[in-house]
């Protein structure tokens, strides 16, 4: 009898699949109130591809994705103010063709658009009570004029250039946030691990789960549009 195979053990949620709490600790989000923050201190968060910006604004504490060339100590302005990397406004007030990330999906939600090192969206063009961005993806999206944006590029470009080398390093990358790594081939699991294990002469048996299947029992030729031979 065969056991469950990976991706249903991981989906199982047991304590060797969790990511450790404490790397997700730090949220972020957006104070909406209007005045003079300052950067108190950056900090390399192992969830995060960027540094995160801890900024004090009012007497409270809020985290954001730093801007390339962001200093400690640095005063941003926060809800309206100067047209400045690293200043947080609504979109109404940031010309066209400006550069801007951590966007909210509607006001208050604390950003969840352009979080990723390296990254940036562009203001395209405005319109009655909406502001057009042309996405990292290529797609141009309207959001509300009053939601928050960040002015800038994300820091930590150069994440990606640099090779992994060892494997080991990327061992220790993906276990930070509990990614499935290495990944084995399912025909070279044995008949226990995979419904592809085994296989004398490695072919890949064809395989046809229900559409509403479990994660691990979902595997080979899902939802195909036609089944059998081919005939000539």
């Amino acid at each position: 009898m065969g056991k469950r195979i990976i991706q249903r053990a991981r989906g199982h949620g047991g304590p060797r699949y969790r990511v450790r709490k404490k790397a997700y600790s730090l949220k972020i989000g957006y104070i909406h109130k209007e005045g003079k923050g300052k950067v108190i201190k950056l900090i390399n968060s192992t969830a995060h591809s960027c540094p995160l910006a801890k900024i004090e604004f009012l007497g409270k504490i809020f985290y954001n994705p730093a801007a390339n060339g962001m200093i400690e100590g640095q005063e941003i302005d926060i809800g309206s103010g100067e047209v400045k990397d690293g200043n947080i406004l609504k979109l109404k007030d940031i010309p066209v063709g400006k550069k801007v990330y951590n966007i909210e999906a509607k006001p208050g939600d604390g950003g969840k658009f352009v979080r990723t090192s390296g990254n940036f969206a562009i203001v395209t063009k405005k319109l009655k009570g909406k502001v057009a961005l042309l996405l990292p993806s290529k797609k141009e999206i309207l959001f509300d004029e009053n939601c928050l944006a960040t002015i800038g590029v994300i820091a930590g470009s150069g994440r990606l250039e640099k090779p992994i080398i060892r494997a080991g390093k990327m061992y220790y990358i993906k276990k930070s946030r509990n990614k499935l790594w290495p990944r084995t081939s399912a025909v070279k699991m044995n008949i226990v691990d995979h419904p592809f294990g085994s296989g004398r002469g490695k072919r890949i048996k064809s395989k046809i789960p229900k559409r509403h299947a479990p994660p691990g029992a979902k595997v080979g030729s899902l939802r195909p549009r036609r089944t059998g031979r081919k005939k000539k």
